[in-house]
């Protein structure tokens, strides 16, 4: 009797845990999501990983970030695998929405580029805030310089600034590593090349070494971030009350506010632009 008894204990166990990790799954099965397609640097800085859980414990929604360089990400929207475009080239995000694929683009949040180097700084260029004049002794001196290469945010205005300083960057000193922020950090690193990053993602990056901050400062490096939702017309699957309730908060003074607290080693790695527009 005991041993029957005992057997369908265990049996009601066994099925009372499996309905409940069911139910689990059921709930977080219809917890509503969006996915942004995303930059690097806003995920490299840790930004997501502080302000996504305060947008969901607020509004109930989960977003499911894919980051990517900016040329990728709106690749991917374009091709309607997001609901959200979240990136920092202005001129291909306005394309992005006056070819159809986005609603509208709003201004999020700003910071800057930097360009970072070695202690010995083999270019001389440590100090300089012009940086077109930095560029051009970079290229003049053949010191290793790591591009990024992906057609990143990043990617888009370094060559801006190359073509700005008169320069066609080719030949040995200039090595594009096709990754992302991070990656092209350490490999810049490794190899003693300068490398241009945005400001957020240096801050946050933890393999420095001897590296420093060897050109800031210029007004051509200022870096923006704009947000778009994905026009259902081009894509009916997109979740546009969702998308529209990440945007307004994003906007709103309370996310506005969440972005400009994010901080690390008390620096501020973003700022929100309603902050430039009271200014």
């Amino acid at each position: 009797m005991n041993r029957t008894f005992t057997r369908r204990f265990v049996l009601a166990a066994a099925f009372a845990g499996a309905a409940a990790v069911s139910l689990g799954q059921a709930v977080a099965a219809d917890m509503p999501f969006i996915t942004v397609q995303s930059t690097t640097s806003t995920l490299n800085s840790g930004l997501y990983d502080y302000l996504l859980p305060i947008f969901k414990k607020e509004k109930g929604i989960e977003v499911r970030v894919v980051a990517v360089g900016t040329g990728q990400a709106i690749k991917n929207a374009r091709n309607g695998d997001g609901d959200v475009l979240l990136v920092h080239a202005k001129s291909a995000e306005e394309k992005f929405v006056a070819d159809g694929f986005g609603v509208k683009r709003s201004d999020l949040m700003y910071n800057d580029f930097v360009i970072v180097g070695p202690a010995d700084d083999p270019a001389g260029v440590a100090g300089m805030s012009d940086v077109k004049a930095a560029m051009k002794k970079i290229a003049g001196s053949e010191a290793p310089f790591a591009s990024r290469g992906d057609d990143s945010g990043t990617h888009k205005k370094e060559r801006s600034l190359w073509k700005a300083a008169g320069v066609e960057p080719s030949g040995g000193w200039y090595r594009e590593t096709g990754s992302g922020m991070g990656a092209t950090l350490n490999t810049g690193i490794g190899m003693g090349a300068y490398v241009m990053t945005d400001r957020a993602t240096w801050i946050k990056f933890g393999n420095k070494g001897d590296y420093q901050i060897a050109v800031e400062g210029d007004a051509a490096m200022f870096n923006q971030y704009g947000i778009i939702a994905v026009n259902p017309e081009k894509h009916p699957h997109v979740k546009v009350k969702e998308s529209q309730v990440f945007i307004d908060w994003m906007l709103s003074p309370a996310g506005q506010k969440a972005i400009g607290a994010y901080m690390v080693d008390g620096k501020q790695l973003f700022f929100p632009n309603a902050d430039k527009a009271g200014s």
